[in-house]
């Protein structure tokens, strides 16, 4: 049954994006699918709440079960907006992306801390009558991120601190000129997702922290196999273990509740641009969850 009730929902402090092999984590108890219903539509998939490490935690298939949507397709708005539904505060994401550095490796992990965006999709909660620009220079909750790589690395995990993700609309992979461009430009690595969750994050006040799982050199490696499906689940398949035991690493060592030093929590503070009396009540009705604390009187 799908539920739009926030005080009939159950609630978790941390949130888990990525595929549907996440929720196998050994440890997962007093597990529950939740069908939700937002003001921006369904979410990809049910979120499976459940305790991890002592932690409520909620997963979301990012694609849906059996993976059906394309970067394109997936209901961002409806995804972000579902974690704050359900009390989320931080969100751990992860995906696979192509390695743009020879330095950086097939199998690697990347917790990458900025992003070119080169989408067109949806990325704001915001419109219809209300301004709001929220800061966007440190895209990444450093505190969370760092977190997670130390996790990583504590388990002895090929892991890099930081880098920047190009974010492309896909479905199809680059050319290997747009490849050696993105190359030239210093990115550090390639993937279709990153940007508009982060920036929705950040509309949201959640923090956020990306873990991508280098599958691939992209197309811009001479000497390297050429990126290709099978390459990236033969990879990925490798690296979901690990994925798994990073995630578990750090939702243990997380406190129960969002810290304030990372600043997430107040992100929207003096971004709002409307004057509240001219904001349109739909829309504001629309994104209560998000600004209420901030206008009312």
């Amino acid at each position: 049954m799908a539920l739009s009730d926030k005080a009939n929902l159950p609630r978790a402090s941390i949130g888990i994006m990525g595929g549907t092999g996440l929720y196998e984590i050994d440890g997962l108890s007093d597990v529950q699918e939740i069908l939700l219903e937002t003001p921006f539509g369904d979410p990809s998939d049910p979120f499976v709440v459940g305790t991890l490490e002592g932690q409520r935690v909620a997963f979301l298939s990012r694609h849906g079960r059996g993976h059906r949507l394309l970067p394109a397709e997936i209901n961002y708005r409806a995804n972000i907006y579902g974690f704050k539904m359900l009390g989320v505060g931080r969100i751990i994401s992860v995906s696979s992306v192509g390695s743009l550095k020879s330095d950086i490796r097939p199998r690697d992990l990347v917790f990458a801390d900025q992003f070119f965006d080169r989408t067109r999709r949806a990325n704001t909660f915001f419109g219809g009558g209300m301004v709001v620009h929220i800061s966007f220079g440190q895209p990444v909750c450093p505190d969370l991120s760092k977190a997670a790589f130390d996790a990583a690395a504590g388990l002895g995990l090929k892991a890099h601190p930081s880098g920047t993700y190009i974010c492309i609309e896909g479905p199809s992979f680059s050319s290997r000129a747009e490849s050696l461009i993105y190359k030239s430009w210093d990115c550090d690595v390639i993937g279709m997702t990153g940007a508009t969750e982060a920036k929705l994050c950040r509309e949201a006040e959640i923090c956020y922290a990306t873990m991508n799982l280098v599958t691939d050199y992209d197309v811009w490696h001479a000497e390297e196999e050429a990126v290709c499906v099978e390459l990236i689940l033969q990879n990925l398949g490798h690296n979901i273990e690990n994925a798994k035991a990073v995630i578990r690493r750090t939702v243990a060592g997380l406190g129960p509740e969002q810290g304030e030093a990372c600043g997430c929590s107040q992100a929207l503070r003096n971004t709002i641009v409307t004057s509240p009396s001219l904001i349109p009540p739909e829309t504001r009705d629309r994104v209560r969850l998000l600004v209420d604390k901030y206008l009312r009187p």
